[in-house]
């Protein structure tokens, strides 16, 4: 997509939703949940990533991803969450990533520069799973996304985009999660962590694999 006559956050939401698609490739990939032939080795950002290729799980990857794009360019969007889910459809591990869009920067973006800091998240990905757990049987996964509001009234075209979410079923731990953070950037006009959220020892229950 020309991002000439974007605006500053148009240009670096598209830069994120582009990253978040290959980024929640790259976990579905760590975590083993599909067969390897589901995915294919490419370059992204000068770094070799694992993309999906079947048609339904990169379909629904692209689709969710791409439908964020007016809501990150607002600065909408506080969480972008790839939940994975034991068979009792409680959640067993998250993979987070905490936006926040600075919508008074007002300067033209260096793409380079926006790309070279993503780029160390996805390298982070690459080394992460001695932090995860293995999956049990039966477990199923999903993205989710926390707004901090949905568009007000009168702006049509985003009240559409916004019939497209529902609320999520997704239960609360009873207990505050184990957090164990993966890479953070934390300069204007784009903060971003990705951390990994697990339940506390006092409420895991380890399934069997």
């Amino acid at each position: 997509m020309d991002r000439k006559n974007q605006t500053p956050q148009g240009q670096i939401a598209q830069v994120v939703v582009e990253f978040l698609e290959v980024a929640v490739s790259c976990i579905v990939f760590l975590k083993g949940f599909y067969p390897a032939r589901a995915f294919e080795r490419r370059r992204y950002m000068n770094v070799v990533v694992q993309k999906a290729v079947h048609p339904q799980l990169a379909g629904y990857i692209h689709s969710v991803t791409a439908g964020l794009l007016p809501f990150i360019q607002k600065g909408l969007v506080e969480r972008v969450i790839v939940i994975f889910y034991n068979k009792d459809h409680i959640p067993i591990e998250k993979f987070v990533f905490k936006l926040a869009l600075s919508q008074s920067y007002g300067s033209n973006i260096e793409q380079s520069s926006l790309e070279f800091a993503l780029r160390a998240f996805l390298i982070k990905l690459t080394v992460a799973e001695t932090l995860t757990k293995p999956l049990p049987s039966d477990s199923s996964w999903e993205i989710a996304a926390y707004f901090r509001s949905l568009p007000a009234d009168g702006i049509k075209d985003k009240e559409e985009d916004a019939q497209m979410w529902i609320p999520t079923d997704t239960k609360m731990w009873m207990q505050p999660p184990h957090i164990t953070p993966i890479k953070s950037m934390g300069c204007d006009p784009l903060k971003m962590q990705l951390y990994l959220e697990q339940p506390s020892p006092a409420e895991a229950k380890d399934p069997a694999p």
